[in-house]
């Protein structure tokens, strides 16, 4: 037996052990979301569930996930837009995790359009991580300080709850906040600046179909009052948890727009008026 093959196996025994550490109050239920994320299932039967579970279920799942999606990359905040916390009844973000496939640039063809058990796309945004101060960032300049650039983004999300089953806080933090993919666009680069900050607050994030039609058209402040809001408080909820951003992370914002079911043979494009150059992101479905 090689010595790659030897790793290879120690590493499946790793990620085994570490699961079974993390076992969460009812196993079962870990199965049933790994089986249905690699099957774009919806998952049903999750009960009244308690957050605590969740956030155990939602971090199974994603060591669950690793070796067919790689290595986690970033962190997406989700219900950080008032009319999608007022859609599930929360009034406060909530945390997932993105891994190394679930992104894609734009230039890579089209996606279907049942890539997921309940696809729903959103006009988002990317920042990506310069360094470590940003975990001790606490005002938007601070932030802007500690990111090298932004992106724009459509996330390919997964409202992978059945159809009639109540939808909680809770089963969306467990089901990693439907994290399942993204198609990112040229990045502009972070500016240290208030006017770069007032410009991602007032900014118009517009989305349209392939027909022109619009879609939505959002300020900057849709996301949690201002975007930065959400680079914030996703690096202070990970250091609750005992996890700090690095160079290199990627943060996915939330949601400017109502969410938006894909239909095939439709694209969907998302300008950013107001940033430099009002970058814009696209996407096809087949």
């Amino acid at each position: 037996m090689t010595m790659r093959a030897n790793l290879r196996i120690l590493a499946a025994a790793l990620l085994i052990a570490a699961v079974q550490a993390q076992a969460c109050p009812d196993d079962r239920l870990t199965a049933v979301l790994v089986r249905a994320w690699q099957n774009a299932q919806p998952v049903s039967g999750l009960g009244e569930l308690p957050m605590a579970d969740a956030l155990c279920l939602r971090d199974s799942l994603v060591l669950a996930l690793q070796p067919a999606l790689g290595r986690v990359i970033g962190y997406k905040a989700g219900l950080t837009n008032k009319v999608v916390q007022q859609r599930f009844g929360h009034a406060a973000p909530v945390r997932g995790t993105l891994l190394e496939k679930m992104l894609r640039p734009q230039a890579r063809g089209a996606v279907p359009a049942a890539y997921g058990a309940r696809p729903i796309i959103e006009a988002d945004l990317l920042a990506e991580v310069k360094d470590g101060a940003i975990n001790e960032a606490r005002t938007h300049l601070d932030a802007l300080k500690s990111l090298s650039r932004i992106f724009p983004f459509i996330e390919l999300a997964d409202l992978g709850i059945a159809e009639g089953e109540p939808i909680t806080a809770a089963k969306i933090v467990a089901i990693n906040v439907g994290a399942r993919g993204g198609v990112y666009g040229r990045p502009v680069a972070a500016e240290a600046t208030q006017a770069f900050a007032d410009t991602l607050r007032d900014m118009r994030v517009i989305m349209s179909d392939e027909t022109g039609r619009e879609l939505a058209n959002s300020p900057g402040a849709a996301i949690l009052d201002h975007p930065l809001n959400a680079v914030l408080w996703l690096a202070q909820d990970l250091q609750k948890n005992g996890i700090r951003l690095k160079a290199g992370d990627l943060l996915s914002l939330g949601s400017f727009s109502p969410l938006v079911v894909p239909r095939p043979g439709a694209s969907y494009s998302v300008r950013y008026r107001g940033l430099p150059g009002d970058p814009e992101v696209a996407v096809s479905f087949r």
